[in-house]
């Protein structure tokens, strides 16, 4: 039965951060961007001009590395985010700064709430727990075309997952470079349901091609809790609502998924994630060779390697972290 609504005002202040978190992206959409469209029609027009040269000479920027910000990722906002689940990351072995590394990031979840923290921002230590090591996240490369939202992401270590930003920084940027990636994609947020343990990972042997193209070590990683965060709606694939995630995500890119969690004053029925903890674990590098040209057949065995170490990953810390005994990885 729901609680009855109370206020606790340490609650309420993390709250507000977990909103802060979702509508900076709005207002710098909805507002910043009419608003700076509008100046071209007012005296202060030179503004919007300088900004859109500026953006066509800096159009490359996010596939060369980006632009982070060492103050953005140490907002204090982020601290009162992590504070909220709260959300940890926990290192099983050290990562040399002489070598770079793909991290597969599993699962995606709703929203990514313990990537984002651990690798896009300081909250949870991560330059203090790894020294030496420059972490990346890569994600949807159109949200580096709008203007102004570019700049933010860049600033938290956001970068581009496409193939020339994964080569330059994993080539260009020497070593110690660390580039996450959620090996599922969008499509794994539909499969994120409390108790689920389901990865889109199978066919999905890019990460690994490039891996060995740059010598890079595979980091496998799995973030007990962020599937637990939210309860999700899920549809039966060919009714109406299916078919209209399914056109949503051929044109955004992802999925709109209908999810519900809680309530500002009560703990049922609202649009806040549930405080659960959230741990990433991140395990034993697999030690990848270099060579240019990788055959399927290398390609296919150090896949089935980094599948081999991320379950073992799991298997070995799931009783600790919230999942049972008899739960398993489903690779799907």
């Amino acid at each position: 039965m729901p609680s009855h609504w109370q206020f606790n005002l340490n609650f309420i202040i993390r709250a507000l951060a977990i909103c802060q978190w979702h509508l900076s992206y709005l207002a710098i959409f909805w507002i910043l961007l009419p608003t700076f469209f509008y100046l071209v029609f007012t005296p202060f027009w030179p503004l919007p001009v300088l900004y859109a040269a500026w953006l066509v000479l800096d159009w490359k920027t996010p596939e060369q590395g980006g632009r982070r910000s060492a103050w953005v990722r140490n907002w204090h906002v982020w601290t009162k985010i992590q504070d909220y689940f709260p959300i940890k990351v926990l290192k099983t072995k050290d990562l040399s700064p002489e070598h770079n590394y793909i991290m597969g990031v599993h699962p995606h979840g709703i929203l990514t709430f313990g990537a984002f923290c651990n690798f896009c921002t300081e909250a949870t230590g991560f330059s203090t727990i790894f020294p030496g090591i420059t972490p990346h996240l890569a994600t949807l490369s159109w949200f580096f075309k709008i203007p102004f939202i570019r700049d933010y992401i860049m600033a938290k270590g956001v970068c581009p997952v496409s193939q020339p930003s994964l080569d330059y920084l994993l080539s260009q940027r020497g070593s110690g470079n660390l580039v996450g990636i959620v090996i599922g994609g969008v499509g794994e947020a539909l499969q994120s349901v409390p108790n689920s343990t389901s990865l889109i990972i199978r066919k999905r042997q890019g990460f690994v091609r490039t891996a060995l193209q740059h010598g890079a070590h595979l980091v496998p990683t799995f973030t007990f809790g962020e599937t637990e965060v939210y309860h999700q709606v899920l549809f039966p694939e060919g009714s109406c609502m299916y078919r209209f995630q399914c056109w949503f995500h051929s044109i955004w890119g992802f999925y709109f998924c209908v999810f519900y969690g809680r309530g500002f004053f009560q703990d049922f029925w609202g649009l806040l994630p549930l405080p659960k903890p959230i741990i990433t674990v991140v395990g034993e590098p697999v030690v990848v060779p270099k060579m240019e040209n990788p055959s399927q057949e290398t390609v296919d065995k150090y896949h089935t390697l980094y599948m081999e170490a991320l379950r073992k990953l799991f298997d070995e810390y799931k009783a600790q972290y919230g999942a049972s005994e008899t739960q398993q990885l489903l690779f799907l």
